[in-house]
């Protein structure tokens, strides 16, 4: 008699078999002041939604765009799509033009919105003849379990649909992306279930996440850092998501007490953000769960990272990612291993290296191009020929961020290379003055840029934001960086802002600030 063949680890590398870590009675999405859904009613979700998908005559193939705000109906349309379909999530705060060229690139065969219909998204899409469908809220089985309300139905396209009973295969697209375009058309970056699966695990693995941890989700799910290391990976691990309506630092706190949450994850304006209004609650502060915090997607300034592990008695885990890695690819680890504040940790995923302009690796200690390979590694961009010379060397993908590995294996980021200031020649990074010009205790906030220049080309500028109550002029503060820059390196501008524009993730932008900021 022939055993029964299992299934290969390989043909578990799906969002659907990700949630098989999570014991039925478990639960899995929560939101504040809801009951939470629990893993075997998540579950029961995506099979309903992928026979309605199907139903329509929408495959694995088919991109369904995605424009709803964070919360537990947010997390459960994106798994339960990207289970069934291709789901692309976009920002609920585009523009109607921005919805238009988003819908138009990914060749979108569904939009999926909300059932208040406010969004421009709607109009573009008819418009567009891109059918809607409305996500209905169904309380009763816990947070984020919803319907679908249809309107018209998509038309066929004259691929012939995978058969529903027809499991996701590791090597399809879940997900896809675009990167953001500051300096050019944003591309798309296809994703596919092994890439998503295996980064969330890396993550898991990386802050030991188990069922019995309860994560904060504050990141946008229309973002990789969101919908990786804020829902995938807890979940991979059988552990609890509570989604907020995403980030205000006026809630926070009375989350952090309701919520009880073990772990968040965020941008470094977040966690600043987060910093100014502890004072206020000192309370919640002393009896808070957290057993460590998550930082990602830019560099968390040292001096941000002594004074949040001060002030929450717990280690601040900075990692470094990116969208075509599907997030996450070094970290610091967990103690009792070392931290070293200023890097971004260790391998974690992929494997790294560092390597000169022709591609040739370089020794521990020297500054150069990061490069990553791996299998939560995109293979391509889509239809991008030039992108994808330009992106890779033979099987490394280039980061084009510029950094230096040490001895341990350490990765520190020295900037991205398109950031780099170039002074008349001189070559300046602007993480390296942020970093001193922070050391200034009325400093907030510190971002260096490029600013226009007729004859050096470029020059040194930096945006302040100052600690509330605290007073200095730009020329106290250039003075007090030039004590500790070499000359050309000190900003011959300095701007004192009440805040710093940032972008739709909360992360701040150098490139283009100079026009924003009108220094152009």
């Amino acid at each position: 008699m022939t055993a029964p063949s299992m299934p290969s680890p390989d043909s578990r590398l799906t969002v659907s078999a990700l949630l098989d870590a999570g014991r039925d009675e478990a639960p899995a999405l929560s939101a504040p002041g809801c009951k939470p859904l629990s893993y075997g009613g998540l579950r029961s979700l995506l099979a309903e939604v992928e026979v309605a998908l199907w139903a329509k005559g929408l495959g694995r193939e088919d991109r369904i765009a995605i424009v709803l705000d964070n919360g537990p109906e947010m997390a459960a349309a994106f798994l339960s799509i990207a289970s069934a379909a291709t789901a692309a999530p976009l920002n609920p705060a585009y523009r109607a033009e921005e919805f238009e060229f988003y819908l138009k690139d990914l060749g979108a065969r569904l939009l999926v919105t909300t059932a208040a219909g406010d969004s421009p998204a709607v109009a573009v899409a008819e418009r567009l003849e891109v059918p809607v469908a409305r996500v209905i809220p169904r309380p009763e089985p816990g947070a984020g379990a919803f319907e679908l309300s249809w309107g018209t139905a998509p038309q066929p396209h004259g691929h012939t649909a995978t058969p529903p009973h027809r499991h996701a295969d590791p090597t399809h697209v879940a997900l896809v992306l675009h990167t953001s375009g500051t300096t050019s058309r944003p591309k798309i970056v296809p994703l596919s279930h092994r890439n998503l699966v295996t980064s969330a695990r890396n993550v898991a693995e990386t802050l030991q996440l188990d069922p019995n941890d309860r994560g904060l989700a504050i990141m946008p799910l229309f973002h990789i850092h969101g919908l990786i290391a804020a829902l995938l990976a807890p979940l991979s691990a059988g552990g609890e998501v509570c989604c907020s309506p995403g980030f205000n630092v006026l809630k926070f706190y009375s989350w952090l007490e309701e919520v009880k949450p073990t772990w968040y994850t965020g941008v470094p304006t977040m966690h600043q953000t987060i910093l100014l209004r502890a004072p206020r609650h000192p309370e919640i502060v002393a009896g808070h769960r957290l057993r460590f915090i998550r930082s990602s997607s830019s560099a968390l300034p040292p001096t941000v990272i002594a004074e949040l592990e001060s002030i929450f008695r717990v280690p601040v885990i900075e990692a470094y990612g990116m969208t075509e890695a599907a997030h996450q690819m070094a970290s610091n680890p967990l103690p009792p291993a070392p931290r070293k504040p200023g890097t971004v940790g260790v391998a974690a995923g992929p494997e790294i290296g560092v390597v000169d302009s022709d591609g040739a690796p370089v020794p521990p200690g020297t500054t150069g191009e990061i490069v990553i390979r791996g299998p939560n590694v995109m293979s391509e961009y889509q239809n991008n020929p030039k992108a994808n010379a330009e992106g890779f060397y033979r099987d490394w993908f280039r980061t084009g961020d510029q950094g230096v590995l040490d001895g341990d294996g350490y990765l520190s980021i020295t900037g991205r290379l398109k950031e780099i200031i170039n002074r008349g020649g001189e070559k300046i990074s602007p993480r390296e003055v942020d970093e001193i010009i922070m050391q200034h205790p009325a400093v907030h906030q510190c971002v260096t840029f490029a600013m226009p220049h007729q004859m050096l080309g470029e020059e040194v500028a930096a945006a302040i934001v100052l600690r509330q109550g605290a007073q200095a002029s730009d020329q106290e503060l250039r003075q007090f960086a030039g004590q500790r820059l070499a000359d050309f390196k000190v900003p011959r501008r300095i701007v004192i802002l009440s805040e710093i524009p940032v972008g739709a993730t909360g992360k701040l932008q150098r490139i283009g600030l100079a026009q924003k900021l009108g220094l152009a």
